[in-house]
């Protein structure tokens, strides 16, 4: 198993809107990076989980844990001439991006970004990283470890 971080806007899709969802589950669609999307069509695997990060925000950051319930398949929104996420190189023969389905895990206490900062043992996670902007990221288990110690923890530090 693999653990990720995932990134949403939340004025596009909330941790909130997934609890809301049917069954808790829903696609992760609009990926646009070619780097995320292969996380997503080529290393992710079911019962991943994944950390559900709010972006773009007044208080980025860790909102809740997603288990990937669904391998990659191509995201129906880059065929929507209409729509936002439309890719006019993109046919059903030949795809160009993928998502993945996500099951609500749980919502949890937020981490914010600059709780994450705090922790040297964190230093090295991609999404703390300079420049860092895709909105998938690969976690390495001894960070998905300590950041569920502390999500299990009854200290706010």
């Amino acid at each position: 198993m693999r653990h990720w971080l995932m990134k949403s806007e939340p004025s596009e899709f909330s941790i909130d809107d997934l609890a809301h969802a049917k069954h808790q589950i829903v696609p992760w669609f609009g990926v646009r990076n070619y780097q995320a999307r292969n996380f997503m069509w080529r290393q992710m695997s079911l019962g991943d989980l994944a950390f559900f990060y709010h972006s773009s925000c007044p208080e980025p950051g860790i909102a809740g844990i997603v288990s990937i319930c669904r391998p990659a398949y191509a995201d129906e929104t880059q065929f929507d001439p209409d729509g936002k996420y439309y890719d006019p190189k993109a046919s059903r023969e030949a795809p160009r991006w993928f998502n993945v389905d996500v099951h609500l895990v749980k919502k949890t206490r937020l981490i914010s970004l600059a709780e994450l900062r705090s922790y040297p043992q964190l230093a090295g996670m991609r999404v703390l990283q300079r420049g860092n902007r895709l909105s998938i990221t690969p976690v390495d288990p001894r960070e998905w470890a300590f950041i569920q110690s502390r999500l299990n923890s009854h200290d706010v530090r």
